[in-house]
């Protein structure tokens, strides 16, 4: 094969070998740098105003077969010092956490040592309905555990792993195992458990030999309370326009669904491993990229979930006070976009943004909304359906889809949602004059919504 790098070094082009001219080449090459540079240019901006306008902290990666797009740090890893993030900078992942942990089990079960078949009563035999409960109910969610039991992690420091079997098997079920589905962190949680009882290894050191060490991922692990982890950013909890630090987690309990740290970089190792056969067999990466429920749950990913724009996507967000991340991998794309987060900034709708302008669709950069007095007459003309949108009209006040949300006015036809000023409805005139139409905005995304 023609090594094409050598090639360029040397002054020639493919394009010259097959009977083109080498200035021609030059000018396809010139005018493809120019629209990455382009696109570059649009991601930096999108994110510049999003931490001018709306604060956002943390980091940002994307990534398109192999090109950066962009790779930026933003804001402040410690407020109290006023220490800034950079790349390099560690993120609690919240809930992306949940790949390593299905990750971790699907290895096991490539080695034989257990099977997404196996019921949740082989491994603690006295849980309730545990024989009705399969790891693969668990891994998709449909397992009907409950969400969650950070009251306990939340609030003990002396915990043991007895109490907390104890607690979280009291829980009556939410349905009956496999019939429906669930968001679940208890599932995730007493995986990780099971993958301990089987590698007779913690859960930490089990990622860090099966997973980080292999990859290279040397600043990812596992959260504690006692470690120093250096580059690590602190979380803040957003109360308004101010900050205040996150509440005390206890790290031992809050794994499996949550629990690891990474950075971008790591992730980008991590992506990349996930395209080959490194860390998990193809047979094992069907398994873990399969949808199995209407809600598009695979193994630790959502599976082509309803924010995917049109392309393939394999994706999981997270968020516990403070951390907010976001990791998509739109494979057939080739592109990766990853938003970190350390003071809940809402990482998912900003990867949303970013993923749209790769996509080259039209997205409005943030800007501060100020509410104005307007002309409250064609409130009459706007209310209606909207599709899948509802704009109710009641006391001169114009509503979105419920008397919950509120539509301010910006002006006449543009109104922002009382429960999200970077979510925006305008209504404009078809040709007939007639208003028949909105355009919504999601994370400066637009989208056109007709009246029926």
């Amino acid at each position: 094969m023609i090594n094409t790098r050598v090639l360029f070094l040397l002054g020639i082009s493919l394009f010259a070998l097959n009977g083109f001219s080498q200035t021609g080449a030059i000018k396809e090459k010139a005018t493809v740098t120019k629209n990455r540079n382009n696109l570059s240019a649009k991601l930096s901006d999108y994110m510049q105003a999003q931490t001018a306008v709306n604060g956002f902290s943390g980091t940002v990666l994307i990534v398109r077969k192999d090109t950066i797009l962009l790779r930026e740090a933003y804001g402040y890893a410690n407020y109290e010092w006023k220490i800034k993030t950079t790349i390099n900078t560690k993120y609690s992942l919240a809930s992306v956490s949940k790949q390593f942990t299905a990750v971790a089990l699907l290895q096991l079960a490539e080695s034989k040592l257990l099977s997404v078949n196996d019921k949740l009563n082989k491994y603690f035999p006295d849980f309730p309905k545990g024989d009705q409960i399969t790891l693969h109910m668990m891994l998709s969610h449909m397992s009907g555990l409950p969400m969650d039991f950070d009251t306990l992690y939340l609030n003990e420091v002396s915990l043991t792993d007895d109490k907390v079997l104890k607690y979280i098997a009291q829980n009556e079920l939410l349905f009956t195992p496999g019939e429906q589905t669930a968001y679940s962190n208890v599932g995730y949680y007493l995986l990780a458990r099971i993958i301990e009882q089987v590698s007779r290894k913690s859960y930490s050191a089990y990622l860090k030999e099966n997973i980080f060490d292999p990859l290279k991922m040397q600043d990812s692990g596992v959260m504690t309370n006692e470690e120093v982890i250096t580059n690590m950013a602190d979380r803040y909890i957003r109360k308004g326009e101010k900050y205040t630090k996150n509440p005390y987690i206890n790290w031992m309990y809050n794994i499996g669904h949550d629990g690891s740290y990474s950075t971008v970089d790591d992730l980008l190792k991590w992506n990349k491993a996930l395209y080959g056969t490194t860390i998990l067999s193809e047979k094992g990466k069907q398994l873990m990229f399969a949808s199995y429920n209407e809600q598009n749950f695979g193994y630790g990913f959502l599976i082509n979930p309803f924010y995917n724009q049109g392309h393939k996507l394999i994706a999981h967000d997270g968020g516990f006070f403070g951390a907010m991340t976001s990791f998509n991998r739109f494979t057939d794309d080739g592109l990766l976009v990853i938003v970190l987060s350390n003071n809940e900034s809402p990482a998912y709708m900003l990867a949303y943004g970013l993923a749209a302008i790769c996509f080259d669709k039209e997205v409005e950069l943030p800007y501060h909304h100020k509410k104005v007095k307007n002309n409250t007459a064609l409130y009459q003309l706007f209310k209606g359906n909207y599709e899948t949108i509802k704009i109710l009209e009641k006391n001169g006040k114009l509503y979105y889809n419920d008397f919950e949300i509120e539509l301010f006015p910006e002006s006449d036809y543009k109104f922002f949602r009382s429960d999200d000023a970077n979510r925006t409805v305008e209504f404009i005139k078809d040709a007939d004059g007639k208003y028949t139409i909105i355009k919504l905005t999601k994370a400066g995304v637009v989208e056109i919504r007709k009246k029926q």
